[in-house]
């Protein structure tokens, strides 16, 4: 399982940062995993399986 930090899941989606955390209120995003402290992360699968449904 590979994590995606906020940067690199911007890059793969071509997402704002406001725009992803839209989407993840929203329910139409995967949610982010926490990796303690305030860092959070994405599996890299859920995004991809995101971009394929687009």
């Amino acid at each position: 399982m590979r994590v995606l930090r906020l940067a690199e899941v911007q890059e793969k989606t071509g997402l704002a940062r406001s725009t992803l955390y839209k989407y993840v209120d929203a329910g139409t995003f995967p949610r982010p995993i926490y990796l303690g402290g305030r860092a959070v992360g994405w599996i890299d699968s859920e995004v991809h399986e995101w971009l394929l449904e687009k």
